[in-house]
């Protein structure tokens, strides 16, 4: 049994990850101060003898040495313009010296961390896929600077430790992720044209809708994750989502047609630095970790649609 420590484990992805990790059998530890994730995301964990949760700031140091923790997946961030923006300055905090508080507990108890880098490390990339070698078009002094550039530090932290204190890393590149759990305040295209579907009102699409994103189903992810912090000698950074590219205007009508709403679009100005097309290349995932995604888009809609109805009826 491992004993795994996942920062901003009550989140998206984190809870979704505790959740498969304490299915196979493994101890985890989750922190979260709920800046953005739920507690009712881990409220079922709680019951679970191999769950652990501690509410704690990833902006103060660790304390954690006791817990004997042999893995970290360190998740904590606001991951959408929405929240990463509401305080950019914490946002910068949490992804800086909150890494260096978990590469310090990783260099105290021997314990391999894994980093939630982002897609957002490439900008408004100019090259197309994306591979891992491409360096990014990132504007870091614009309004999406505080989680691109504290992301892109962060790997370089990640590095530092490595090479300087032999810490044993892992940085892997997330794409666009969705599925049950995923906030529905959190301005993410899946979650507001769903949720806008189901409630009759109009789908909001910046710019014309033609720009391109990828769409990666959460159980792909966790495996991807997970796939990542076994591979022996091999410390990326890795893209991991969907190579399949989808304009927002398709996104949109696909929603619609699933959802069977009546709803219409309205176009708003495309925000500052938003990309225009954003598609990883995940040969290197293919050939290191054997892994791609393997749920349909449709299908992975499906399911999160019945997430929100569900969602919406209690609420």
């Amino acid at each position: 049994m491992n004993r795994i420590l996942i920062t901003g484990g009550a989140g998206f992805i984190g809870s979704n990850l505790a959740e498969k990790l304490i299915k196979k059998g493994e101890y985890v530890i989750v922190i979260d101060n709920f800046y953005t994730g739920k507690k009712e995301n881990i409220f079922h964990l709680l019951k679970e003898p191999n769950f652990k949760f501690i509410e704690h700031d990833i902006i103060l140091p660790l304390k954690l040495e006791d817990e004997k923790i042999n893995q970290i997946y360190h998740l904590a961030s606001p991951a959408s313009p929405v929240h990463y923006q509401r305080d950019p300055i914490k946002t910068i905090k949490i992804n800086i010296q909150g890494t260096i508080n978990v590469l310090e507990l990783a260099k105290k108890t021997q314990a391999t961390v894994l980093f939630s880098s982002t897609s957002e490390v490439y900008g408004n990339p100019l090259v197309h896929p994306q591979p891992e070698s491409y360096l990014g078009n990132v504007n870091f002094i614009g309004p999406r600077a505080c989680y691109d550039e504290a992301k892109r530090l962060a790997e370089t932290l990640m590095m530092e430790y490595y090479r300087r204190h032999k810490v044993k890393i892992k940085i892997v590149r997330i794409f666009n992720t969705y599925g049950p759990r995923m906030a529905p305040d959190d301005g993410r295209v899946v979650s507001n044209f769903i949720i806008q579907a189901l409630k009759g009102e109009s789908l909001t699409v910046y710019g014309d809708g033609s720009q391109t994103r990828t769409f990666c189903y959460i159980d792909d992810m966790i495996d991807g994750l997970i796939k990542m912090m076994q591979a022996k000698d091999f410390l990326g950074p890795v893209n991991l989502g969907s190579p399949k590219e989808l304009s927002i205007l398709d996104l949109a009508k696909l929603i619609l047609k699933l959802t069977k709403s009546n709803s219409k679009l309205v176009f708003k100005p495309l925000p500052q630095d938003d990309p225009i097309r954003r598609c990883p290349d995940i040969s290197l995932a293919k050939k290191e970790l054997n892994w791609l995604p393997k749920i349909d888009l449709e299908e992975g809609l499906k399911r999160t649609i019945e997430y929100f109805k569900e969602k919406l009826k209690k609420d």
